[in-house]
């Protein structure tokens, strides 16, 4: 396709609607995505229709449509330039860059003294036995380190022997090697209707195809999970059961025994990633404490220590089950770091990973707190120990467009359209208040958020 003088040519998804909308759509999708950023000039409305191969007043209208969406702006004699509004409180983003990022679903930064000085020691202990720590160790795992991962398990109620457990470099290397070892090219995996981008990430990589199963206020249908599996015949059921990323919808205990005995009943397993069950400090079981005999447990250290701490434990169905998983580890990411894994060892052992994980659920209860005080109650879902929020957007909003519109004046989120599976995505964006932000500037952007929410996008005259 030939280019435009500036080199941006929209990607159209054809055949699905008015192609000056699907050019809106996909100036929306770009700005949202930082390919294109704030100021930049968009071609000329001839030179986009030649590239395009077709007719000038569809991209005239298109520009439009962008326009009374707020997205660009026009000026006679100078063009058509991407658009966003300044913000009193947080500096326009640098080159599509935002400047308080919460897109990112990170745990809140230890900032105790007391915690980080622990924290250091811990570090500083481990190289005792350097030499050992830069070896080739077990797949899978030392002894001593399934030990630990056993001992952190107990707080989610799981009781696993050490032939069952194995640890890995982190809940997405868990994820990978357990759908490469239960899921073959071309299989169907069932998960919720929004799901953890990197599960949609993994089933491009191996070629499944996830199917969305719809969710109730308790957490995935049943029914239709039965139902899925007579039809589809899935290798498995991947949920993430607590603190859903992106709705922080948490199942209950109902509804996960419901789903042990369907899966029990239709020989399919269930892929529990519990990367934020450590949050709560009470809440419904873990599903593999429910139905151990037909749950991959993963748990993650990333949610609930921090997201460097590249770690995970996971709990096969049974011995044989965790044979083959570490296989699978092997040939794919040979073994998790020994520095890494003694580490988390240490933590678990001298009692600095329960400090740490205590600190995380203050401070994210501090600034749900927070976020309570600027938003409107019914505007948005989440949960006391979560750090991200789901918005649901008003009437007026679109959610590429109010993406774009934010990260435009110096705030990331991220659309929904990262999360859906199949259908339609809802119009709600994540909003994440965990990682680096501070009070201020969570403070700061959330304001800005609310502010926008009660405003209609930019509608301005046309100028052709």
């Amino acid at each position: 396709m030939p280019k435009t003088a500036n080199g941006w040519i929209p990607k159209l998804k054809k055949g699905q609607g008015p192609v000056y909308k699907l050019i809106a759509d996909a100036i929306a999708a770009d700005i949202a995505i930082g390919r294109l950023v704030a100021e930049q000039r968009l071609p000329a409305q001839r030179a986009l229709a030649d590239a395009l191969g077709i007719d000038f007043t569809t991209v005239a209208r298109a520009y439009t449509e962008a326009q009374k969406r707020g997205l660009v702006d026009s000026t006679v004699g100078r063009g058509t330039f991407v658009c966003g509004r300044r913000s009193l409180a947080i500096p326009r983003a640098v080159a599509g860059r935002p400047n308080v990022d919460l897109s990112m679903n990170m745990p809140p930064e230890p900032s105790s003294p007391e915690l980080l000085e622990l924290m250091r020691s811990g570090l500083g202990a481990i190289g005792g036995d350097m030499a050992a720590l830069l070896r080739y160790q077990d797949f899978g795992g030392s002894a001593l380190d399934r030990e630990a991962g056993a001992l952190w398990l107990r707080r989610r109620g799981l009781d696993v022997e050490p032939e069952r457990l194995l640890v890995v470099p982190g809940a997405q290397a868990a994820l990978l090697a357990i759908l490469s070892t239960i899921a073959p090219p071309g299989s169907v995996v069932c998960c919720e209707s929004l799901t953890y981008p990197g599960l949609r990430a993994l089933a491009g990589l191996l070629n499944l195809k996830l199917v969305g199963l719809p969710m109730d206020g308790e957490g995935i249908d049943a029914l239709a999970f039965a139902a899925a599996c007579a039809q589809y015949a899935p290798q498995a059921l991947y949920c993430n059961p607590t603190l859903l990323n992106p709705t922080t919808l948490t199942m209950s205990a109902q509804r996960r025994q419901a789903l042990v005995q369907v899966a029990r009943n239709y020989g399919v397993p269930i892929i529990e990633d519990d990367a934020y069950g450590f949050l709560p400090r009470s809440g419904p079981p873990a599903i593999a404490a429910i139905g151990p005999d037909v749950t991959w447990y993963v748990a993650g250290l990333a949610k609930c220590l921090g997201a460097g701490l590249r770690l995970a434990y996971v709990a096969a169905p049974d011995a044989a089950s965790s044979a083959r998983l570490a296989a699978a580890v092997r040939a794919t990411t040979v073994m998790a770091a020994p520095i890494t894994a003694a580490l988390a060892t240490r933590w678990i052992r001298d009692g600095t990973a329960d400090l740490a994980l205590n600190a995380i659920r203050k401070e994210s209860m501090a600034r749900q707190r927070l976020a309570a005080r600027i938003l409107p109650a019914d505007s948005y879902a989440s949960a006391p120990e979560a750090f991200h929020l789901w918005i649901k957007l008003p009437e007026q909003w679109d959610r590429l467009a109010l993406t774009a519109h934010l990260r435009a004046t110096g705030i990331g989120v991220v659309p929904s359209d990262a999360f859906a599976v199949d259908g339609p995505p809802p119009q709600a964006i994540r909003v994440c208040i965990g990682g680096i932000a501070d009070h201020d500037e969570i403070r700061q952007a959330l304001t800005q958020i609310a502010d926008v929410l009660k405003q209609a996008p930019l509608e301005k005259p046309a100028v052709l």
